[in-house]
């Protein structure tokens, strides 16, 4: 019988249809018919071994298991007999025997699926005397609290572990009453996934440790999000009590998120109460920062940025986060073009743009699709940090045996198996020329390139798979020979007929195109406008010295400005040291607004809780400087108005990753003494992130350092551990040296956008 074949069963006395081979539970889930469970969910294998969702099947002698008896032709199934309820009892029976009473200070109560199932199915008495088992605790990391003595054995941890984070960190040791949940040797669960655990536990065994006893369930109220820190706009829900977001949960969107978050979109929430939240406007006078009221600070704003312009918008000049919603996006761009200026880019990381750029860089195909990629080369990319839940979708393609093919300055901690192409800076570019070459493309550099066998590899692996991608992920654009990655990529993807795709950084970065975020005729790119100073910058939710590719230069220019106005949500030192004055604005949970994802999916949201302080939404701060500075069109209300027009300046625009035919033949990348390979922590990309307490706790919150492969710091002299001033064009850090075999030789990897790094030059160089 083919698996497509529709077979009728009956359950409970009604007809159903379902696939043959469907697992029984699937198609009473589908019916609507409620079957108990604990250990099956429908993103993992099936364990059977929690025997709750046992149900009579005619003709079979015992009960069976929904979770693991597939459907067949003319099936017969009763839920709610006397022998299905009477197998269902005694099984809750038995989970209650060691079970704590503890409700009351449970985290999961009100929500808990052994709360409700024991009262459909349990007693209101014990009839065991013998005293309960009692667990101890281990301490997993920051995120996750542990109450293993209600671990009810469901194993649902330990297979989302092996399944879909990719990384066996719990286990079950023992057997019978005396099995215990737990890592296999003393260590914490690091994975950048590792919150969903979470969700999934069906008791109070493992819980949010940030959330721990703040609030009881029935005492929030949920709003949709979308998640701020990457392009796959994940769907969120926010839960909120008394104006305070208490904790983040996924929603479903089985076309992007599934039912997973990644842990930065999880408890990233945190940073919202740091220390250094900004909720009044700053102004500065006389080198002292002073607390002034609203309308002071859009006057003083308003008058600066007048004066600097004088009589040519074009002095003007505006760096925006990609991290911004589409509206305020828009209404920056929107103001600085009625000021006179083209000088406007939100691409604060790029390390070179002497090439032409595709009109709408995206994912090139559905995330979704990811998972059916037969084969994949990405270029510049750790996806499984700086885009987890897009690193999922590749692992599930891998493990249906997908080549997977990374070329990266870095050696990558994967958690599947994959080939990975480790070169310095440089080197990239010739093992990319190399393999265009193998693949029969000509021109340019790729005629002088020299083939390996590696690379023969590679393009054999993209020619003969069925559906290919080329990739393109954030080192790769802050790579000072972006322009010529992008060229050879192209050349790479039309070669072997594979799709060419881009990571974006952002939550925002494909939107910010659309919305006019980027230089005009005549007007600087990012990099421009840091390398020749103009006399006034607006920041829009940027922090200089950490969200730029070049932060000692930006540093240096800014500080020679006549005037800069910083919209943040946050004080900082670099802009403290930078900026005439300081909106405070509100952040993600705060404000309404729009992020379109890597797959050009437009995804809008309301706030959750209303602005810390006197902050108030940045769209609203610039439809009110647009106004005092007499600029035409800032009369909107809500973000619906600033929307429709950024739809009608849209207009019918589509994704394209069309390939650039702009073949730059010269590497401006030179190998001369050791090149910084600065790469962006997952937990240090973005502001909110960076002041989130309990990711700044994880192994993956790595701090300021100098890496070095064991050969190169034998080579200089240098050991694990010691001090060194490190120095990069006109600035100087003082960092301690790591020993770190991921790096290659000829390089330092000293990671950006953290704190002892705001003096030192560009990303890659």
């Amino acid at each position: 019988m083919s698996d497509d074949q529709m077979v009728t069963i009956e359950v409970d006395g009604r007809e159903l249809q379902a696939k043959a081979g469907t697992l029984l539970i699937e198609a009473t889930d589908a019916a609507g018919i409620n079957i108990p469970r604990f250990c099956y969910h429908k993103k993992l294998s099936v364990a059977a071994n929690c025997r709750m969702c046992l149900v009579e099947i005619a003709k079979v002698p015992k009960p069976m298991p929904a979770c693991a008896t597939p459907v067949t032709a003319g099936m017969q199934v009763f839920t709610r007999s006397p022998l299905a309820l009477a197998a269902q009892k005694g099984t809750m029976e038995f989970l209650l025997i060691n079970h704590p009473l503890d409700c009351p200070i449970c985290d999961q109560g009100g929500e808990c699926e052994l709360q409700d199932i024991a009262l459909g199915y349990g007693n209101d008495a014990s009839r065991f005397v013998e005293g309960k088992r009692v667990v101890q605790d281990h301490n997993i990391g920051p995120l996750i609290a542990t109450d293993l003595t209600r671990c009810i054995h469901c194993t649902r941890c330990v297979r989302f572990g092996a399944e879909i984070a990719g990384i066996r960190e719990l286990g079950a040791l023992g057997r019978g009453e005396h099995m215990e949940i737990g890592t296999f040797i003393e260590k914490s669960v690091d994975s950048e996934l590792s919150g969903n655990i979470i969700d999934i536990c069906p008791v109070g065994s493992l819980t949010s440790k940030p959330f721990r006893y703040s609030a009881r369930a029935w005492e929030l109220v949920q709003y949709k999000g979308i998640a701020p820190h990457d392009s796959v706009g994940s769907n969120l829900n926010l839960h909120v009590r008394r104006n305070q977001v208490m904790r983040i949960h996924p929603r479903d969107n089985e076309a992007l998120n599934e039912c997973w978050i990644s842990d930065r979109d999880r408890f990233s929430y945190e940073g919202l109460y740091s220390d250094d939240r900004l909720i009044r406007p700053l102004l500065k006078k006389n080198d002292n920062w002073l607390e002034v009221d609203w309308q002071d600070a859009l006057e003083a704003a308003a008058q600066g940025l007048k004066k600097a312009r004088g009589t040519s918008g074009n002095r003007l000049a505006a760096l925006l986060s990609p991290s911004a919603t589409l509206e305020e996006l828009y209404l920056a761009q929107k103001l600085m073009r009625g000021l006179g200026s083209e000088n406007i880019d939100f691409r604060l990381r790029q390390g070179d743009f002497r090439g032409q750029e595709p009109e709408y860089p995206w994912l090139g195909q559905a995330i979704a699709e990811l998972e059916n990629l037969n084969a994949a080369l990405l270029i510049g990319s750790n996806i499984r940090k700086e885009q987890p839940i897009l690193g999922h979708r590749l692992r599930k393609a891998a493990l249906e045996g997908a080549q997977i093919c990374f070329l990266n300055s870095l050696e990558l901690d994967l958690n599947y198996g994959a080939m990975q192409l480790v070169n310095s800076p440089a080197g990239m570019i010739s093992d990319l020329a190399a393999v265009a070459k193998a693949l029969g493309a000509s021109g340019g550099m790729i005629e002088t390139a020299e083939v390996g066998d590696r690379h023969r590899q590679i393009a054999e692996h993209l020619s003969s798979a069925a559906r290919a991608a080329v990739l393109l992920g954030n080192l790769a654009a802050a790579h000072p020979d972006y322009s010529l990655i992008q060229s050879l990529a192209s050349a790479i993807a039309e070669k072997c007929g594979a799709v060419i795709g881009y990571l974006p950084e952002a939550a925002n970065s494909v939107g910010a195109r659309l919305s006019g975020a980027l230089p005009g005729t005549g007007g600087s790119n990012a990099a421009e406008m840091l390398a020749n100073p103009h006399k006034g910058y607006l920041l829009l939710g940027v922090e200089p010295g950490l969200d730029v590719w070049n932060p000692g230069k930006a540093m240096e220019t800014l500080a020679q400005a006549e005037f800069v106005v910083a919209l943040s949500a946050f004080r900082s030192h670099s802009l403290e040291q930078v900026a005439d004055a300081i909106l405070p604005i509100a952040s993600f949970a705060e404000t309404s607004g729009t992020f379109v994802n890597a797959q050009g999916d437009w995804q809008s949201f309301t706030g959750a809780i209303t602005p810390a302080g006197e902050a108030r939404p940045a769209w609203k701060v610039l439809r009110v400087l647009g106004n005092l500075l007499n600029v035409a069109g800032f009369d909107q209300m809500s973000t619906e108005e600033v929307l429709a027009e950024v739809r009608q300046l849209a207009g019918d625009r589509k994704p394209s990753s069309n390939a650039v035919d702009r073949l730059i033949n010269e590497p401006s990348l030179k190998a001369s003494g050791l090149i910084r390979v600065g790469d962006v922590p997952i937990y240090a990309v973005d502001p909110l992130v960076r002041r989130a307490a309990s990711l700044q706790k994880t192994r993956d919150a790595i701090t300021a350092a100098a890496r070095l492969n064991p050969n190169e710091a034998e080579r200089v002299g240098l050991s694990n551990g010691a001090k060194v001033l490190v120095k990069q064009e006109n600035g100087s850090a003082e960092l301690r040296i790591l020993i770190d075999p991921a790096v290659p030789d000829g390089c330092v990897r000293i990671p950006a956008g953290l704190a002892g790094t705001e003096k030192l030059g560009g990303q890659i160089g």
